[in-house]
């Protein structure tokens, strides 16, 4: 019998693909309300562009939605899998874009939780100042340290997700952060941060 889901389920991502492929559109609801706004936000991080994350987003759904009837369990996680192909299709469109960078502009503000003019200025140049220095790292680096500390994940997952050891994520992740500590270190005052400890 097939029972629908709610937002709130707990039900397995792998569980959840296997009720999809069996023909239930709740799970594939479910799955969708799930792991959509996480794949956008991790796309976003690398891309630096709302609707070419978008973009992104949807095609790796796809990609889910087509390989779930030759899921095999047990072999992977659902999102480890999302991650690491919507992590290959930002490689592949930065490829495209041939270097092609983002005006600082164009990354928007964070959600308004009703902060004054002056606190809502100082974070978009917050958020403007890490994407800038977060595209200047090579894809690699970008790409583990955006698992590691801004999407939350363990650095075994982030190898799984790279195809690299945790060793090499540990070297790429650090790696990262010093030059974001370089690019980000000189701008203290600009950003608001001098004074804080």
């Amino acid at each position: 019998m097939v029972m629908p889901f709610d937002d709130s389920d707990t039900t397995p991502d792998e569980a959840l693909l296997a009720d999809f492929a069996r023909g239930d559109p709740s799970a594939a609801r479910a799955l969708t309300l799930r792991l959509t706004p996480r794949v956008f936000a991790h796309a976003y991080r690398l891309l630096g562009n709302r609707a070419e994350a978008e973009e992104v987003a949807q095609e790796a759904m796809l990609r889910l939605w087509r390989q779930a009837p030759d899921w095999r369990e047990g072999e992977a996680k659902v999102s480890t899998w999302l991650y690491r192909v919507t992590a290959n299709l930002c490689i592949d469109r930065r490829r495209r874009a041939k270097g092609g960078t983002v005006p600082l502009d164009a990354v928007p503000e964070p959600p308004d939780a009703q902060p004054g003019v002056a606190e809502r200025m100082q974070a978009r140049d917050r958020a403007a100042a890490l994407q800038a220095a977060l595209s200047d790292l090579p894809e690699r680096q970008r790409q583990a340290v955006v698992l590691r500390h801004i999407e939350g994940l363990a650095n075994p997952e982030i190898a799984a997700i790279m195809g690299a050891s945790v060793e090499a994520v540990e070297s790429l992740t650090t790696r990262g952060r010093r030059a974001l500590a370089a690019a980000l270190g000189t701008r203290k005052e600009e950003l608001g941060y001098a004074d804080e400890r």
